[in-house]
């Protein structure tokens, strides 16, 4: 059912619907053969559009903290992002549509072993710079040192560039980078499961809020996140259970 004109227009002030588009995180966003963006972000982003019957127009960022501002500054209409207590104060997130794993990688020869050992004043985590990760580990790590690379596919490059004992991302996308990298490893446990979910300026009402939580909902229960995991042939993410 297509929502009421007051709904349409909260989300279009600029007479289309501008989807802030993270390229930072693989899972969600890339790049097609043209340059173009696509990815499960970019399809939920679509079939919303589609929903409002409105023109799409996708704003397309480097990373997640450059992604969240430009919602929270209302020059993007709604977004794809991790929730994240900070992010929701200007933020209103549906619950997520995808879970992904957030993983430690250290060397080959670290003493580092499981992820009770990263938490110590020896140690310096590398983070994408405004990432869902970034965020938590800033919360709950008391002793580590933080150290924020440019965007979440950075990371890595930081990590060895620099020395860095340790670095912490998206498991996927450790894993990539480990693989052009040799005598890198993943701990073997998570240490965040990262929730995904859509958002919008809270500036833009509980009607809005409640159209766009509904679709996710939906798009969760007719097998179109499913389906847009498989198309885009992404593995180690799984969708995120019925609110």
């Amino acid at each position: 059912m297509k929502p009421d004109l007051s709904v349409i227009r909260a989300f279009t002030p600029a007479g289309k619907l501008r989807a802030s588009i993270n390229l930072g995180n693989p899972i969600l966003a890339g790049k097609d053969v043209s340059g173009a963006p696509t990815g499960v972000s970019v399809d939920l982003a679509r079939a919303f559009a589609t929903t409002l019957g409105v023109a799409l127009e996708l704003v397309v960022f480097d990373s997640a903290g450059k992604s969240v501002q430009a919602v929270s500054d209302e020059q993007a209409d709604v977004g794809f992002f991790a929730i994240d207590p900070r992010r929701g104060e200007t933020i209103a997130f549906t619950d997520p549509y995808v879970l992904i794993e957030g993983y430690y990688m250290v060397r080959d020869e670290s003493t580092i072993r499981v992820n009770d050992d990263v938490d110590k004043p020896s140690n310096r985590v590398a983070v994408g710079e405004g990432s869902a990760y970034d965020l938590f580990l800033t919360r709950e790590l008391k002793h580590a040192q933080i150290v924020r690379a440019p965007t979440s596919p950075t990371v890595v490059r930081t990590f060895l560039d620099e020395g860095v004992e340790v670095a912490a991302g998206v498991k996927q996308q450790l894993e990539a980078d480990a693989r052009q990298a040799p005598g890198l490893r993943l701990l073997n446990e998570r240490f965040m499961v990262i929730r995904q979910a859509m958002g919008l300026p809270k500036s833009r009402g509980a009607a809005a809020a409640e159209t766009l939580r509904a679709f996710v909902e939906e798009a969760k229960a007719s097998g179109f996140v499913a389906q847009a995991l498989d198309r885009h042939k992404i593995t180690g993410a799984s969708v995120a259970p019925a609110a």
